[in-house]
């Protein structure tokens, strides 16, 4: 069964890669409205300035211990954000190492934020198979896991733009993969967002610059 989708792939896939250069773009070609408003910077801001209030919002979804859980269950504490799938073979593990790397370079006055993997692939990420997942020792120690059903997948998702698509591969074990816009998103204590990170725009040390910047804040 073909999954629901928040956006469609091609058109939210493209603007991702430039996201760095103008989010508003992105945002134009991924829901055909007018650009959301910033609330500093322009197409060269820096991650200080990456605000944008529109993205971002409100969840139920299932974490790996099977208990539903809610954005007010995160709320009190920054969070990082992102969106993934446990049979991806390269990008979301490269992804998770390179948060913990950025973790492990952070000031030792500054606790790194929570960290949530967001499943695009409800079908095959139970509670059970997040919990093995997230416990990989390679990933950030503070990962929790979320799925949930594909309209609660396709819910949330819509919430950070984010665009998905399942993309059979009968030829393999897995028989289908899921193609996916690979960003990272800080959240602030209230559930807003505090700035983005694009996956082949950042590495874990500007990340941790970064970071350190913000939860200073």
């Amino acid at each position: 069964m073909k999954q629901p989708r928040s956006r469609d792939i091609h058109s939210a896939m493209k603007p991702f890669h430039t996201i760095s250069v103008a989010l508003a773009a992105l945002l134009v070609a991924c829901s055909g409205e007018q650009p959301v408003k910033t609330t500093a910077g322009g197409s060269l801001a820096s991650c200080t300035t990456r605000s944008y209030e529109e993205i971002g919002g409100p969840f139920t979804l299932t974490n790996q211990d099977g208990v539903e859980v809610t954005e007010e269950d995160f709320k009190g504490r920054p969070t990082l954000i992102y969106f993934g799938f446990t049979y991806c073979p390269d990008v979301c593990p490269g992804t998770l190492v390179g948060i913990a790397n950025a973790y492990r370079s952070l000031p030792e006055d500054i606790e790194p934020p929570q960290t949530l993997l967001i499943s695009v692939d409800p079908e095959r990420d139970t509670p059970e198979a997040l919990k093995t997942y997230v416990a990989s020792n390679a990933f950030p120690e503070n990962l929790v896991g979320l799925t949930g059903t594909p309209e609660q997948i396709a819910a949330v998702a819509d919430e950070f733009f984010v665009g998905y698509d399942r993309i059979e591969t009968p030829e393999s074990a897995g028989e289908y993969t899921m193609d996916h816009t690979s960003l990272l998103y800080l959240m602030d204590e209230d559930w807003k967002l505090k700035t983005f990170f694009a996956e082949g725009d950042s590495n874990p040390e500007d990340m941790a610059t970064c970071l350190a910047q913000l939860l200073r804040q």
